[in-house]
């Protein structure tokens, strides 16, 4: 548990030392194989960033050293000379001029101090139900659930899981995975990438022709009318296309066979998705679920259309991205389902 007084403790001692400031020879090298098309930081911002860096791989207290990595990788990049919009790219193409220098120090502070407001109002809440819950955090896929729960144990599951729209987490990552210390060299990505659910279509499209690994006759025409568009761009047509959409949905399909192992007779699950359009195709992801998950000993309370127009990320010879006009439109979804 995190005590707020010793994390107010530290943000202040965090203030001082950027103010203070270090010198050269005492902050540390950016990481070194982490490679950029133009510098990530500018020069002046940059030395800020390693000496926040330095006050952080300082920090004795684990979970208060692992909240001030979170902050500082939640902000790093509006500190770069990158930006999301969604995807990482530089800060020059999507119209915006390099930055030499940034507010560290006010950015990661203004963020910390968030982070500890929330931390009080958690607390305060917690403290209404008189006792106080136990947590635990997984540092593994839910993939892996039945390797750390017992069978029928879980009374509710809330989740959203990754989307069909190929938003590569790993490389819109790379940054903080990085300068965090979490991979080292470029090859330590490849197991993030073949680990993420539904794969990517960088992943798959190269490789032999996947199936799907159960029988269902409404996706399979899908998969077929997308492999069969666009043939002479090979994998960049349909058929590396298809295969991510196959990968997807295996992955969809062992998904719920593992959430009918974990909860319980009773339980709901509450699982938000958006549709895709690939290829100009259009794939009812909640539908599917929802048939999917029938497959698996859940029948489907609702499906609720949470939010409509959603921005969509590498959705190919789409119209609804071109502008034109479609019947097609991208929304998410919550699909409630409960376990018979």
């Amino acid at each position: 548990c995190v005590s707020p007084d010793q994390f107010q403790n530290h943000i202040h001692k965090f203030e001082e030392c950027m103010r203070r400031g270090a010198s050269e020879q005492s902050l540390g090298a950016p990481p070194l194989y982490f490679n950029t098309r133009i510098p990530f930081f500018g020069r002046r911002a940059e030395r800020k960033i390693l000496r926040a860096l330095q006050f952080i791989r300082g920090i004795r207290v684990p979970p208060i050293a692992d909240l001030f990595s979170l902050a500082f990788g939640s902000v790093m990049v509006s500190l770069s000379n990158y930006s999301y919009g969604p995807s990482l790219s530089s800060r020059p193409a999507a119209g915006k001029a390099l930055q030499e220098d940034a507010p560290v120090l006010e950015t990661i502070l203004t963020k910390l101090l968030a982070m500890k407001s929330d931390i009080l109002w958690c607390r305060s809440e917690i403290e209404k139900f008189g006792t106080v819950p136990s947590s635990r955090v997984i540092a593994d896929s839910f993939m892996s659930a039945p390797q750390y729960l017992d069978p029928a144990s879980i009374d509710l599951v809330i989740t959203s899981p990754p989307y069909l729209n190929n938003y590569h987490y790993v490389r819109n990552t790379r940054p903080q995975l990085f300068w965090l210390g979490f991979v080292r060299k470029p090859k330590d990505l490849k197991r993030l990438e073949t680990e993420n659910f539904g794969k990517f279509w960088q992943t798959v499209r190269d490789g032999d022709e996947l199936s799907l690994n159960f029988e269902h006759s409404e996706l399979q025409q899908l998969v077929d009318r997308i492999r069969s568009i666009n043939v002479e761009r090979g994998t960049y047509g349909g058929r590396g296309w298809a295969n991510y959409a196959v990968s997807y949905f295996n992955d969809t399909d062992q998904f719920c066979k593992i959430l009918s192992v974990v909860m319980k007779p009773g339980a709901y699950a509450i699982v938000v998705v958006g549709n895709s359009i690939l290829q100009g195709v259009e794939i009812p992801i909640d539908n599917i679920l929802a048939d999917l998950a029938s497959r698996h000993g859940f029948k489907t309370a609702g499906i609720y259309v949470v939010r409509q127009k959603r921005i969509g990320a590498s959705i190919v010879s789409s119209s609804v991205r071109q502008g034109a006009r479609t019947t097609a439109n991208l929304y998410e979804s919550a699909v409630v389902l409960r376990k018979t």
